[in-house]
């Protein structure tokens, strides 16, 4: 009894560590300008996924990520906890990617995959939070999904039972295989790397040409020769959903906001008085 599962992981700008130069004057990301990371939930998605490979003997995982070619150091992390195949979807045709030509892309690379049972995802990515490529992704695959999972609770050749959390509890779902799964920062600890498989893979050497796209880190041009590499016409994408071209979004203004403390007012530790202020920040519009 196996799986063949596909997990998507998002390198990301460390959010942690903004400047004022994360963003660019057309309102896209300077990538360059910040530290790098697997987007947290992503490894929330890959945790489960491994879960179900140690249960089920002779599961397989495919990690795949879009991105610039730096990006590969995120499969590299993903190979390191255990994924057996790794895919960069890389292309100067894809810069610049709202979700809805984001998510063409990655239905493009998975089809290209082949035959899969489980797709998993992080819920959202902290360079965006919109919690839609997931969703985006089952839809133009016409797939079963189930967002926000908190718990895997059984996996069979057939079917899935998780539990999902609501804004005021949870619910128990079982969906038929195959589906989509987007998993929350609360559904588990992600594993550490693993020593020997970091062994394995670190010194990957690089054999292929940089690329000279501005918008790519220049030091990272180069591909490990062991992940596959997949451009648009590989995943035989219509370049016309691609990019900024397949981009319904756009960013109209950027405003750079800074809050700062003009007055402050002292209040008693009396519910009178806490109740009072409350009142006055939800008619002020700080809250509710």
């Amino acid at each position: 009894m196996s799986l063949k599962i596909v997990v998507l992981v998002k390198q990301v700008p460390d959010t942690h560590n903004v400047t004022g130069d994360a963003m660019k004057p057309d309102g896209t990301v300077n990538r360059a300008a910040l530290p790098a990371i697997t987007n947290p939930e992503d490894l929330n998605a890959l945790e489960e996924a491994l879960k179900i490979k140690t249960a089920l003997s002779g599961t397989t995982i495919t990690a795949i990520t879009l991105g610039p070619p730096g990006a590969v150091k995120t499969l590299k992390e993903a190979l390191y906890r255990g994924v057996d195949d790794a895919v960069l979807v890389t292309d100067p045709k894809f810069a610049a990617s709202d979700t809805l030509a984001t998510s063409y892309a990655l239905k493009c690379a998975i089809e290209k995959v082949g035959a899969y049972d489980l797709i998993f995802c992080g819920r959202q990515a902290i360079d965006g939070d919109t919690a839609q490529v997931g969703p985006q992704i089952a839809e133009k695959l016409n797939l079963n999904q189930i967002s926000c999972i908190t718990e895997v609770i059984e996996t069979t050749p057939k079917s899935i039972t998780v539990r999902r959390s609501l804004e005021d509890g949870y619910e128990i779902v079982k969906s038929n295989l195959p589906a989509l799964l987007t998993v929350t920062g609360d559904a588990n600890e992600p594993r550490p790397p693993s020593a020997k498989r970091v062994m394995m893979y670190k010194n990957i050497e690089n054999k292929c040409e940089p690329s000279n796209e501005s918008y790519m880190h220049p030091d990272m041009g180069n591909i490990c020769s062991h992940i596959k590499q997949w451009s648009a016409t590989d995943i035989n994408a219509d370049l016309n959903l691609c990019g900024l071209a397949g981009s319904p979004t756009k960013v109209k203004q950027i405003e750079s906001v800074v809050l700062a403390a003009r007055d402050t007012k002292q209040i008693a530790n009396n519910e009178t008085e806490i109740k009072a202020l409350i009142n006055e920040l939800i008619q002020e519009h700080i809250i509710g």
